[in-house]
């Protein structure tokens, strides 16, 4: 049976966006922290947030680092850690902010839909948390019922955050359309193909780049996590 058709689709990033702090990031260093990864690993991560940030990495070696991570287990297996992943670290970073426009948006009606380059096993119990029912997220390949530590299709990052939102539309039967009409909430300039997109593109939290071309098209520049106090 076809999902009844939205009249608006809100849109959500997820990293510095709704959290604070990067999922792919947290999830690194938490696995680290259990035992679960090699230690040697937090140089590559710290040397990925920073290349993700200037947009200098690419969007299959980004991707590709974090689903290795997962590689060789099951997902029954990193079900517990994701749990406790979600109590320890990702809970105390959706801030109040974060979680009140999700539900406006909810409230006034709208398709509530959290669109990250994280991949599904990292963001899927954070969309719950926030009452998401849509998530759209980077997918990993099973094999044998194990991940196989490898991405399956196309990584939902810069361009591919629009191929991937236009597929999951003609999955549901939706119109193409919808997205030109969405909301979409961004801290990132390489989410700048999505945001260019939509009708109601909103900078929140956005890195310099992102604050820069923002005020340029005159989009609105939002805080939904709160800046550091000053020293």
């Amino acid at each position: 049976m076809t999902p009844s058709t939205p009249q608006t689709l809100a849109l959500f990033d997820l990293d510095h966006t709704l959290l604070d702090g990067d999922g792919d990031d947290l999830w690194c260093r938490f696995l680290v922290q259990h035992g679960l990864a090699d230690t040697a690993l937090s140089f590559r991560n710290d040397q990925l947030g920073r290349d993700y940030r200037d947009g200098r990495v690419g969007v299959h070696e980004f991707s590709a680092f974090y689903a290795a991570l997962l590689g060789g287990q099951t997902p029954d297996f990193w079900a517990p850690w994701q749990d406790r992943f979600l109590s320890d670290v990702i809970r105390p970073r959706l801030p109040d902010p974060a979680r009140a426009i999700v539900s406006r948006h909810r409230g006034l009606g709208h398709t509530v839909v959290l669109t990250t380059a994280s991949n599904r096993v990292i963001a899927e119990r954070t969309a719950r948390e926030l009452g998401v029912e849509h998530l759209i997220a980077t997918e990993l390949e099973l094999h044998h019922g194990r991940y196989t530590g490898q991405i399956e299709g196309t990584p939902n990052m810069r361009e591919g955050k629009v191929t991937r939102l236009r597929a999951w539309l003609d999955e549901r039967h939706w119109p193409q359309q919808l997205m030109a009409g969405a909301w979409f909430y961004s801290d990132s300039i390489n989410d700048l193909p999505l945001l260019e997109a939509v009708a109601t593109p909103v900078a929140a939290n956005a890195d310099a780049a992102l604050t820069l071309h923002a005020r340029g098209r005159g989009w609105p520049c939002i805080r939904l996590i709160p800046q550091p106090a000053a020293a």
